[in-house]
């Protein structure tokens, strides 16, 4: 009879340690087209102004910082070069060597949300009209979500956040012609410290409870 007990307990406490995994494994991505509201869904977060790029261009991938966070940023498949660009050459942004390539972002560490403002700029590396730019994150999970965002302008803020961590990032222009995909003030952010369901508590600590009544037990046998 004990033993039945104590299996029983045992897969209570199982079930719940399960049960536990399994919230954490369910990862998907959300996209967000408010800063705000970005915000608001991530923990701490670091930005990447650009600001102290020369208009020029370099080679890449370049290593760089958004406070606290760690990326690297690529280009391919045409030019690796990164280029540092403005229209008036304090507010710099980045983009590609090549208005064909895909520009990528990939944090050093393990993060949940990615973001930014994006628009288009020309050969010249100033602002320019597209009519859209493709953005696409990817996580641990191998999940990946693709947003087309129309007609793009400085104020255009897009950000992905996932249960999982993010592992890349990348925006386009697709073939426009004299159109580059640009990036500025690039958002890396940590994730909400989670919470477990009221449920998920009440299954672990009904597991807990049982193993002590079982161990009660055996010990005045």
């Amino acid at each position: 009879m004990i033993l039945g007990t104590s299996f029983s307990a045992k897969s209570i406490l199982a079930s719940a340690v399960l049960l536990l995994v399994a919230t954490g494994a369910r990862a998907n991505i959300t996209t967000y087209t408010s800063q705000s509201s970005y915000l608001a869904a991530v923990g701490n977060t670091g930005v990447d102004s650009f600001d102290d790029l020369d208009i020029d261009g370099y080679n890449g991938p370049l290593k760089r910082n958004a406070g606290d966070y760690g990326y690297t940023v690529s280009a391919a498949p045409n030019s690796p070069q990164i280029w540092g660009a403005s229209d008036d050459g304090s507010d710099i942004w980045l983009t590609g060597g090549n208005r064909l390539d895909v520009v990528t972002f990939a944090p050093s560490a393990a993060l949940a949300g990615v973001g930014g403002f994006f628009f288009g700029s020309d050969l010249f590396g100033f602002s320019t009209p597209a009519s859209y730019l493709t953005l696409s994150a990817t996580d641990s999970t191998g999940a990946t979500i693709t947003y087309r965002l129309n007609t793009p302008n400085f104020d255009s803020f897009v950000g992905f956040v996932s249960t999982g961590n993010l592992v890349s990032f990348s925006v386009s222009a697709g073939n426009q012609p004299g159109v580059w995909a640009t990036v500025n003030n690039l958002h890396l952010s940590a994730a909400v410290t989670a919470v477990p369901e009221p449920e998920t508590y009440a299954m672990l600590l009904a597991g807990l409870g049982l193993m002590g009544f079982v161990a009660r037990r055996k010990s005045n046998a």
